[in-house]
């Protein structure tokens, strides 16, 4: 949690062809990205003006693509993932006639060995091994750009340890040190402050429960029944550690469809569709603003001090004690609420969120939308 106090703390892919890349001309840039957006994402990337729209024109394209490549390929679909402009979206196949339907969607194929639901297969063993093996690991996740499921620890011994006791496919996983060590953060517009007690976090996205306005958060944060103030209001769900979630009822409060971007101007939030591996990504939060990185895993297992998470997003934004629980958006699409990490924004980091969709279907919650 990024607590106000705590400190952050073998398969051969084969390049089937060159398919069509992602045509600037061929996505619709409108409507364009809020000011504050582009903003963080030309400081945050490195881009200019012009390339931020190209990229963001370009990643919603590629969410459409995977999303209808996923269905088509079934059961040998292995992951996607953009090249490192999103200039390009990789598609990995276990059968080699679906790289014909790879790229008639404009996208460049990639023969794999095993299929996203193998390698979700060894993340659910790797789950399920017992805590004291997992104590040791930092974290687990599935790399569809190797097509292997990476385990790492602070030693490499730790990390084999995990992988032996979850019983897993050796050849299916890749093993290394780390000097990652994530911490949880604990420190309402998505990305404002709100505090437990002595402690502060950060608001998620706006939502409603029938009548009742609220918001999404962090778990760790607070338990069912906690009390927060400015906004005012009680933790109605909790689960953390496994996952990381929580809503927060605040009935004499408005819930609004924005997220506090840079310089406090609102970001639209338009819905919750799941951005693409190597999309770019921004995150509010009270204590460190508006931060943008790039998505590099999805669906990561982290070992907290006080447990493993599961299902989290990889990201390359940075994030502070005081940020858990906030906003990452991409474009206008809501991500999730921001778990943990490592580092920090002054020599860069990593940062993990817990995907919103999943929280709205578990408390039967209406994002807020405009």
């Amino acid at each position: 949690m990024l607590s106000k106090r705590c400190a952050l703390t073998g398969a051969i892919i084969l390049a089937v062809c060159v398919a069509t890349p992602l045509s600037p001309a061929a996505a619709d840039p409108t409507p364009k990205a809020p000011p504050a957006m582009v903003d963080a994402l030309e400081r945050d990337l490195g881009l200019s003006e012009e390339q931020v729209h190209t990229r963001l024109a370009n990643e919603e394209r590629a969410t459409a693509v995977e999303a209808n490549l996923t269905t088509a390929l079934g059961g040998s679909f292995g992951g996607a993932w953009l090249n490192d402009d999103a200039s390009k979206l990789m598609v990995a196949t276990t059968d080699p006639a679906g790289t014909k339907t790879i790229e008639a969607q404009g996208a460049q194929p990639v023969v794999v060995a095993r299929s996203m639901d193998q390698l979700n297969g060894v993340m659910r063993q790797l789950d399920q091994a017992p805590q004291s093996a997992k104590a040791g690991a930092a974290l687990w996740f599935v790399d569809v750009t190797t097509n292997l499921v990476s385990v790492q620890a602070p030693t490499v011994e730790a990390a084999q340890a995990l992988v032996a006791a979850a019983g897993v496919d050796k050849s299916a996983v890749t093993v290394s040190a780390t000097a990652e060590r994530p911490t949880t953060f604990i420190n309402i517009i998505g990305g404002a402050a709100y505090y437990i007690g002595g402690s502060r976090c950060s608001v998620g996205f706006a939502v409603t429960r029938g009548s009742t306005p609220g918001f999404t958060t962090a778990g760790h944060c607070g338990r069912a029944g906690s009390r927060t103030t400015s906004p005012t209001g009680t933790f109605q769900g909790s689960s953390f550690p496994g996952n990381d979630y929580a809503w927060v009822a605040a009935p004499n409060n408005t819930a609004t469809p924005y997220v506090r971007g840079s310089g406090g101007a609102n970001v639209t939030v338009r819905g919750s569709t799941q951005a693409s591996v190597g999309a770019s990504i921004c995150r509010s939060g009270s204590t460190t603003g508006w931060r943008c990185g790039v998505i590099q895993q999805h669906g990561a297992s982290v070992t907290y001090a006080q447990g493993t998470v599961s299902g989290l997003t990889r990201t390359s934004a940075c994030a502070e004690p005081g940020d858990s629980g906030g906003s990452f958006i991409s474009g206008n699409q809501a991500q999730g609420m921001t778990s943990g990490g490592s580092g920090n924004c002054s020599v860069g980091g990593t940062t993990y969120h817990q995907p919103v969709n999943e929280a709205l279907s578990v408390y039967g919650l209406t994002l807020r939308t405009g």
